[in-house]
């Protein structure tokens, strides 16, 4: 009765939290009843105390409680800079009986700084410019630009150097960055122009480039990925705090490729102009997203996406 569920879910609440819930949501979804392949009413199920407790449990495989299987395992390597595969394999055969060569190598071999990445999506810009010369931040994306340097210097980081793409947008955005952050190199790329990276999915009806586009874009985008987003050179010493401003397809690729996800689903996320997206790898080739798209930082009046 509906006493005796209300007590299950408050036994529940006190077992498992927020799973409580979710399984209170299902109690209420089958009280009403469920529909068939061929669309007749099905009899609602009985939610004992018991029931409820069980459907609150995490998956199982045999006794051992786990999560349930997620696709394919991390690639350690997966910037080809994973210390055992720099180490020349001749030079392993040959060291295979005196493991202190072996192992002095691989230490010399072995990243010890950690890089944070920031990569800045370029402020509003003028859409009806007849190309990219013509494509200049507007009053507003100019304020955006400014509010974006004031966030990244009073981040107070220590940063190496601002990287940006030659496009229009993205030089005059990073232009007005470097105001806030004097002394910091700035380098123009221009494999960090806006492109189509890999064609999405799923695939969307107001967007649709050649597959020519793809095929040039994309191999450039990709190129300018193993360029800059990998772990730290053995040499470097300290931890670096790199920024790269660029576009948003770009950004939405690297993050993708970073954490290993699938890169078809770039299209998936949305970035506000100006925005800040923080990626860092450890010397172990670890990646971790700690900002994706931050915009907190600006007036709600002044958050754009084109």
């Amino acid at each position: 009765d509906s006493m005796s569920f209300r007590r299950a879910v408050r036994l529940v609440c006190g077992l498992a939290g927020g799973s409580a819930v979710l399984v209170a949501a299902a109690a209420a979804a089958d009280a009403r009843g469920t529909f068939g392949d061929a669309g007749s009413r099905e009899s609602p199920r009985k939610w004992t105390s018991l029931a409820v407790l069980h459907a609150a449990q995490t998956w199982t495989s045999g006794n051992q409680h786990t999560v349930p299987p997620s696709g394919n395992a991390w690639d350690h390597n997966w910037d080809k800079r994973e210390p055992l595969s720099l180490v020349n394999t001749r030079k392993k055969e040959e060291k295979q009986g005196n493991s202190g060569d072996l192992s002095a190598e691989l230490d010399s071999n072995k990243p010890k700084a950690t890089r944070h990445i920031l990569l800045v999506r370029h402020s509003q810009y003028n859409l009806n410019g007849s190309g990219d010369k013509e494509r200049t931040l507007t009053a507003l994306g100019r304020q955006q630009a400014e509010l974006t340097g004031q966030r990244l210097a009073e981040l107070g980081l220590k940063y190496d150097v601002l990287i940006h793409s030659t496009m229009m947008r993205a030089t005059e955005t990073a232009q007005i960055i470097s105001k806030y952050l004097p002394g910091v190199e700035k380098v123009s790329c221009d494999l960090l122009r806006e492109g189509a990276p890999i064609e999405p999915v799923p695939p969307v009806g107001h967007w649709k480039p050649e597959a020519v586009q793809y095929h040039e874009d994309g191999a450039r985008i990709e190129a300018a990925f193993r360029r800059y987003i990998h772990r730290a050179d053995a040499k470097q010493k300290e931890d670096s705090y790199e920024i790269i401003v660029c576009h948003a397809n770009v950004i939405r690729y690297f993050v993708c490729r970073a954490l290993q996800f699938p890169p078809e689903g770039w299209l998936r996320m949305g970035l506000n102009n100006g925005s800040i997206t923080w990626l860092t790898i450890r010397p172990s080739g670890r990646v971790a997203l700690r900002t994706l798209g931050d915009s907190g930082f600006m007036p709600p009046d002044k958050l754009t996406r084109s």
